[in-house]
C-alpha cells in the first residue's frame, strides 16, 4: 500500500484573540494532517474556526500554541524572508474578500504574483494569466479593474491569481460563496483536475455541500475543535 507524503502537519494547535477584555480561542488543541495531494473541505458554522485554520497554515496568522510544518518546515522557525517565499512559490489563496489590487485590471492582477516570481518572461507571463482567464469564463473582462466587476467576477479573478503559479497547496476561503451554481462547479471542476493531474493539494473552508462533492476528505470544526464524529 503506497504511503502518502504529509505536506500539512499540525499539532496542538491554538489560536486566542484578545476582543476587549474577552479572550476568543478561536482554534483549540487542534491536530490535523493532510496529505499531498488530498482535497480536503473543512465544514462547520460561522464562527468555528475556519478561517482562522486556513490564516495560520497559510502564515497570514501566527498560531498561539502548537506547531504547524509545512513540507516539514516548521513555519515558527522561518524567517520573514523564508515566509515570503513559501507563500509566493508554494501557496495558493482565494480569500472571501478577494484582496484584488483596485488600480490593476483583472489580467494584471492575475499576472502579478508571476512578476513577483520572477521566472517567465513577460510574453508568458501575458499568456499564462490570459489561460486562466479563461478557464474561469473572463475573457470578455480582462481589461476591467475590480471596481468595474461583480462580486462573482472578482472572485473568478482572485481564483486565476490562486492557481496561475501552480502552487503546491491552494487555500480556499468559501471559494464559492459568491458565484451562481453553474460558474461554481465549473471552477471547481478546475481545481478537481488540477488536484488530479498536478497533485496541487486543496484546503477549502466553506459551508456549501456542493463543494464536498468534490472533497476526498470532509472534516468538521466544532467551536476550534475537529470533531470527527460529525457526519456529513
Amino acid at each position: 500500500m503506497e504511503t502518502l507524503e504529509t505536506i500539512i502537519d499540525i499539532k496542538n494547535l491554538t489560536k486566542d484573540y484578545a476582543l476587549g477584555k474577552t479572550t476568543v480561542h478561536a482554534l483549540r488543541g487542534m491536530d490535523f494532517k493532510v496529505a499531498k495531494g488530498d482535497l480536503v473541505s473543512v465544514m462547520g458554522p460561522s464562527g468555528s474556526g475556519k478561517t482562522t485554520l486556513l490564516n495560520v497554515i497559510g502564515c497570514i496568522d501566527i498560531a498561539t500554541t502548537g506547531q504547524v510544518k509545512i513540507s516539514g518546515q516548521d513555519i515558527s522557525k522561518l524567517s520573514e524572508r523564508q515566509i515570503t517565499d513559501l507563500r509566493l512559490h508554494h501557496l495558493g489563496f482565494i480569500f472571501q474578500t478577494f484582496n484584488l489590487i483596485p488600480v490593476l485590471t483583472a489580467t494584471e492582477n492575475v499576472e502579478f504574483p508571476l512578476l513577483l516570481q520572477k521566472k517567465f518572461s513577460h510574453k508568458e507571463i501575458r499568456i499564462r494569466a490570459e489561460k486562466f482567464l479563461d478557464d474561469v469564463g473572463l475573457t470578455p473582462y480582462r481589461h476591467h479593474r475590480p471596481a468595474e466587476l461583480s462580486g462573482g467576477q472578482r472572485q473568478r479573478v482572485a481564483i486565476a491569481r490562486a492557481l496561475v503559479t501552480n502552487p503546491d497547496i491552494v487555500l480556499a476561503d468559501e471559494p464559492t460563496a459568491n458565484l451562481d451554481s453553474v460558474t461554481g462547479a465549473a471552477i471547481l471542476d478546475i481545481m478537481k483536475s488540477m488536484n488530479e493531474k498536478q497533485k496541487t493539494t486543496f484546503i477549502f473552508s466553506t459551508h456549501d455541500k456542493n463543494v464536498t462533492r468534490y472533497a476526498k476528505r470532509v472534516v468538521h470544526l466544532i467551536d476550534g475543535v475537529l470533531d470527527l464524529e460529525a457526519k456529513d
